[in-house]
């Protein structure tokens, strides 16, 4: 099954100063040799914004050319797929919006209902996402790291 990382995910495999580096490294493995992965625009666009925020810790230390070119060679060197974004948090035949607890798991949700539209699994350090804010919702969708 192909693993959607949550940016949470990829600023730990890029950073090898994050303190779940060696745990991302760990479910990198696991996800090459189970189908690859995928990102997506809103997953690249907020790696690449954290890593190049100038108050990332370590970030003087690494260009925003380095950083850009970090992600794109990940993702040449791996079995990696890119996901656009399909589908809208407010289709109610998808989401569930009463199960939302707050506004910080909007994105997430809407990444798990990504991977799930793709027959995927979404992958994430954030323990905190409601599997029932998606209808029809397994956990097997959800792999928290």
């Amino acid at each position: 099954m192909r693993t959607l990382l949550d940016v949470n995910v990829l600023v730990a495999l890029l950073d090898p100063e994050h303190s779940f580096h060696e745990r991302a490294h760990a479910a990198w493995r696991e996800i090459l040799e189970s189908g690859g992965w995928s990102s997506c625009p809103i997953t690249q666009n907020g790696v690449l914004r954290i890593l190049s925020n100038e108050r990332y810790p370590g970030a003087s230390s690494i260009s925003k050319a380095a950083v850009f070119s970090n992600l794109a060679e990940l993702i040449e060197n791996s079995n990696h797929v890119f996901w656009p974004d399909e589908i809208s948090l407010l289709d109610n035949s998808r989401f569930n919006p009463d199960a939302i607890i707050g506004h910080r798991q909007l994105t997430d949700i809407y990444l798990l209902g990504l991977a799930m539209q793709n027959d995927g699994r979404f992958a994430t350090f954030d323990r905190r996402i409601p599997p029932n804010a998606i209808v029809d919702s397994s956990k097997a969708y959800l792999w928290i790291i």
